[in-house]
């Protein structure tokens, strides 16, 4: 069994979460409450090469928002749990994924310091239940509790769906490149992440 694997369970008012991750593999299930939403961790963790397991159950009466921000904070931090110290990792990473006419960037550093630049348009408002908006409020949720610097950029495209697919599939082989354990040390000059 891995040991980079981190387990969130946070309750509000607004949403009921449980996520694990691991990042060295398993099974992927996810129940958002939210089908396109699914569809995009669902990418996420087999393209990122993860174990995902995500059930979330929020006040999707009022609107997809609390949901999406607040699996994205959930996912940081267990994110952050599974990775620990950074002892040995690649640290960097940076990759495109093509989507039909769509093409997506995304370049990271898992550094302690979260940040994220996000850099993309799109031309429907909505797939399915899912308000397109709301995937710079997941990253941006997943950035600050995971501590990564993430800078994400819609190179073009046309449908909504392919740019957010591209998106999350090209932030989990960035992740996937990066958390890679490559060296004995800390890459880092200050000798600690």
């Amino acid at each position: 069994m891995s040991e980079r694997r981190g387990e969130v369970i946070r309750k509000t008012k607004e949403t009921d979460i449980n996520i694990s991750l691991d990042l060295d593999g398993g099974e992927v299930a996810i129940d958002s409450g939210i089908g396109f939403l699914d569809h995009m961790l669902t990418a996420f963790g087999v393209h990122g090469g993860f174990g995902l397991n995500v059930r979330c159950k929020g006040d999707l009466e009022v609107d997809g928002h609390h949901t999406a921000e607040d699996i994205g904070i959930a996912l940081g931090q267990a994110f952050a749990q599974a990775i620990g110290d950074k002892k040995g990792i690649a640290r960097y990473g940076s990759f495109y994924i093509p989507m039909d006419e769509a093409l997506a960037f995304c370049s990271l550093d898992i550094s302690g310091r979260p940040f994220l630049v996000f850099d993309a348009q799109f031309s429907q408002w909505r797939c399915g239940e899912f308000d397109c908006c709301l995937t710079e409020e997941f990253f941006r949720a997943f950035a600050m509790n995971s501590g990564v610097t993430l800078h994400i950029k819609s190179m073009y495209g046309n449908n909504s769906h392919h740019i957010i697919e591209a998106i999350f599939k090209a932030v989990a082989h960035a992740l996937k490149a990066a958390c890679k354990i490559e060296y004995e040390g800390t890459l880092s000059t200050k000798g600690i992440l």
